[in-house]
């Protein structure tokens, strides 16, 4: 079944897109490269779906495939795979798995595919281990800590609690388990695959520290989550690090890619791949610094929690799921506005943090 793609927005009409609006069926591939093969999975989420990538490969001497990303746990995601390998591989065999970063829709599989190949796990010391903890001890979206964390910041309505407080295994659910080894990724390292190299590139504020891909041999950049063409990445802070301060990071990230051509080919994990970067990354900053303004001016009228500021910084209807990144978000501008010294912070009576103009 060929997935319909969804209208254009006006920010994505300044990009291009070589491919037009194909997509390629579940279970098959189409090349956007040399060797570069595009998977897209389904993801029981609004945001529907994964773009994951094929990479001809030849390590030690044998031909075969690198995976970049994997998709959640479960049935569906594993048929999927099963038919990529019965009809794309070319009757070659999967020799590494890369992971960008850490986030269930990236991760969940790879434990299977890893087994399944009898492979490395290609990731950042980071993302590593924050998988393995995530994985057993649920943090961020589901849980006690996160639904009082949540609630600190004027998330009160108690279904909404209960709910949160009931999605204590949401991680584990769609990665149950993490390789028990993996091969660590650094900033600046260099990757032969297929035989150009891919330099790895660090990008922080969505995961502690996602590597993106780049190859100057093909103009293309596998930028994971840090650069999206239709919707802007989700920046959040969560009970884990409750104090955190992840958009300045985020920012300061993307504008690495700067650096690089402005026809590289980038391919998003949500989205077509597109070409514009330098267009995407100035309207992201533009994004976030518009909502920083609407900030900035709801907490001049009156002190707001970041459960005041969901409407101000969201125009949609969000569900439970989506609601929890949009406190994360909130609470992200409200943090670097706040320790940027921009507003102040206090505690109400009631244990609710709300945030005012300085």
């Amino acid at each position: 079944m060929t997935p319909t793609p969804k209208p254009m927005n006006e920010l994505e009409r300044a990009l291009q897109y070589p491919l037009g609006e194909a997509l390629p069926e579940t279970g098959r591939t189409l090349e956007v490269a040399p060797g570069v093969r595009w998977l897209r999975m389904q993801l029981p989420f609004a945001l529907d779906h994964i773009n994951l990538w094929l990479l001809r490969d030849e390590i030690d001497g044998r031909a075969g495939w690198t995976i970049v990303d994997c998709g959640i746990t479960n049935d569906a995601t594993r048929a999927a795979w099963e038919q990529v390998f019965a009809t794309e591989l070319q009757g070659l065999p999967v020799l590494r798995v890369i992971v960008t970063h850490m986030h269930p829709d990236h991760m969940g599989l790879a434990h299977w595919l890893t087994e399944r190949w009898n492979v490395r796990l290609w990731i950042s010391a980071t993302d590593y281990n924050a998988a393995r903890l995530a994985s057993t001890s649920t943090t961020g979206f589901g849980g006690e800590a996160a639904a009082a964390f949540m609630a600190s910041h004027g998330l009160t309505d108690p279904e909404a609690v209960a709910k949160i407080k009931a999605r204590s295994n949401y991680y584990a659910t769609m990665v149950p388990q993490v390789p028990a080894a993996f091969r660590r990724l650094l900033d600046g390292m260099v990757l032969t695959i297929g035989g150009h190299g891919w330099q790895c590139i660090s990008g922080y504020g969505h995961a502690p520290e996602h590597m993106s891909l780049y190859c100057t041999a093909l103009g293309v950049l596998i930028s994971g989550d840090m650069l999206l063409p239709r919707i802007s990445t989700n920046v959040s802070v969560i009970d884990l690090e409750p104090e955190a301060d992840p958009l300045p990071l985020y920012l300061s990230s993307i504008q690495r890619f700067n650096a690089l051509p402005a026809d590289t080919l980038v391919l998003p994990s949500h989205g077509r791949p597109f070409r514009g970067m330098h267009t995407r990354i100035q309207q992201l900053v533009t994004h976030h610094d518009e909502r920083f303004a609407d900030v900035m001016t709801a907490c001049a009228e009156t002190p707001q929690s970041a459960a005041d500021l969901l409407t101000v910084l969201f125009s949609r209807k969000l569900d439970l799921h989506q609601t929890t990144f949009a406190m994360g978000e909130s609470i992200a501008h409200l943090h670097a506005l706040w320790l940027a010294g921009k507003l102040v912070r206090s505690v109400g009576g009631d244990g609710v943090y709300r945030f005012a103009s300085a």
